[in-house]
């Protein structure tokens, strides 16, 4: 298959197979970090390095709202950058590096420092902490700054989804299987300095691979004939514009709404302390139900990532967000409606083996059952804003000429991070409202209000995230129809350019529709 193919008279840009299943592995190689640090920083903080629990959790919202701020900065960055090795492999090797020798030094160094001098085991962690969202930030932005390059192809770019999650799987999936086995009593035990120490190796191995198949899947397309109009003639932008860029595109204000939403929902619902309450503090077995659960809600998922592309290819991404965001909300209600019953003195708890046997109950073939096609349905998504920031950036060279996917990537991620980061800071006050001075882990025996905590947790805040992205997406314009209409006169601009015109000279001969 060529790189660029003709589609209703105009030339589309078209990625290889292995191109469209290797890039995506940078966002494999970040989520590891996601994991191990956004997932776990908190409980290092506490359990390992003493840091008080509020302080933790807050630590954790504020690097956020930094990586936030840093995203726009370096997003410039990207747009300005297109030097010998192109315009985002250099981001994605800096940024790899930074995160690996950060980590390295926080999880397994800092730990080193005696305790009588807390003072600078606070400021490593505040430094190391901050020395990672920068590395975090250069690699991240590529990952959606990077599609409006790999393709433009309405039917190839909700293929993204599937491979992204592929690449999440490869490094957050293995990393959420890997910490639980290390964390049993038998190996390194619960969450403790020498589980940090032995994990921190892992994921960094596997996020380096990672990084070098996605440098690999976007060699070829980090080239000036991809980056928008074409011919390397792009105008500059400057810091000043930006604001008026946000306010002007419309569609990107939409999905910065939509996957902020998407977001929040995934990092509190899956954040391992609401986890550790729920199958731990309330149902009593964590070891016995976590991973069959995360199982359950990945096996329920496969069907949902082909409903989503045959959707999105169908009538555009837009439709296929909103329909499988609709479906896990319903199905959540059933969830909602199942801890609300949870009585641990009754058969209303969930219950999978029994003195060795398979022994499921109703509630618990119930709560698989709303639970599974719900996480399938919103895990299918929660992703899938990422290839439609792409069409962002189309529409932008479309409406105003300029070819910035860094700046308007990081825009969208700056809000995603900014809702992302209450993630932590919403389940810590929890916690701390429930009289509890520490993380639980899973010796913490259930204390009065958990309950209350998880449902509002696991089931109330996802389910008006989604609410939100639903209300977004009705004013969304972006539909599938739209797309292709953008796609067919950016790409007879981009002819006109290739025959000698101007930029400026090809939007006046090929007007906005």
């Amino acid at each position: 298959m060529n790189d660029d193919q003709q589609a209703s008279g105009t030339t589309l840009n078209r990625a290889k197979p292995y191109q469209l299943a290797l890039f995506p592995m940078n966002n494999g190689a970040t989520n590891v970090y996601y994991v191990l640090i956004l997932t776990y920083i908190a409980t290092f903080g506490n359990t390992v390095l003493g840091i008080a629990t509020v302080f933790a959790s807050f630590m954790v919202t504020g690097m956020r709202i930094f990586d936030a701020i840093t995203d726009p900065i370096i997003g410039a960055l990207m747009d300005k950058t297109n030097g010998r090795f192109g315009k985002f492999r250099p981001f994605m090797v800096i940024g790899s590096v930074i995160m690996a020798v950060s980590v390295i030094c926080l999880y397994i160094l800092t730990p080193f420092v005696p305790e009588n001098m807390m003072g600078l085991r606070y400021g490593l962690f505040i430094l190391l902490y901050a020395v990672w969202v920068i590395g975090y930030t250069f690699q991240t932005s590529v990952t959606r700054a990077a599609q409006a390059v790999l393709t433009n192809d309405p039917q190839q770019r909700p293929l993204f989804t599937i491979f992204n999650t592929i690449g999440s799987l490869a490094g957050m999936g293995v990393m959420q299987f890997i910490g639980p086995i290390l964390a049993r009593d038998s190996i390194f035990g619960d969450y403790n300095r020498s589980w940090f120490a032995a994990i921190t190796p892992i994921g960094i191995c596997i996020s380096v691979l990672l990084t070098i198949l996605a440098i690999i899947g976007i060699w070829e397309k980090d080239q000036p004939k991809y980056f928008g109009l074409g011919g390397g003639k792009q105008e500059k932008v400057k810091v000043s514009e930006y604001i008026d860029i946000i306010m002007a595109n419309k569609p990107l204000q939409k999905l910065m709404v939509a996957g902020g939403a998407c977001k929040l929902a995934l990092s509190i619902a899956t954040n391992i302390t609401v986890l550790i309450m729920l199958y731990s503090c309330m149902m009593g077995n964590y070891d016995g139900l976590y991973m069959p659960m995360m199982i359950v809600g990945y096996v329920f998922a496969i069907p949902f990532f082909a409903l989503t592309v045959r959707t999105s290819q169908k009538k555009g991404q837009k439709a296929s967000l909103m329909r499988y965001v609709a479906v896990a909300f319903v199905c959540y209600i059933g969830v909602l409606i199942l801890l609300l019953m949870w009585n641990p003195n009754t058969s209303m708890h969930m219950q999978i083996m029994q003195n060795g046997k398979v022994a499921l109950n109703f509630y618990t073939i119930a709560f698989i059952l709303c639970f599974g096609i719900g996480y399938g349905a919103y895990y299918a998504t929660a992703d899938m804003p990422i290839p439609m920031v792409a069409d962002c950036a189309d529409y932008e060279t479309y409406r105003s000429g300029k070819f910035i996917p860094g700046i308007m990537g990081t825009l969208f991620s700056l809000v995603d991070k900014l809702v992302s980061s209450l993630s932590a800071t919403v389940v810590g006050v929890a916690v701390t409202m429930i009289g509890l001075d520490s993380l639980p882990t899973k010796t913490t025996p259930y204390t009065p209000g958990m309950n209350v905590v998880v449902i509002i947790l696991f089931c109330i805040v996802p389910m008006c995230a989604w609410a939100l992205t639903l209300w977004a997406m009705t004013g969304y314009e972006l539909d599938g129809k739209r797309v292709k209409e953008i796609q067919e006169v950016n790409g007879k601009r981009r002819e006109a350019v290739a025959q000698g015109l101007t930029i400026r000279e090809a939007m006046e001969k090929y007007p906005s529709r």
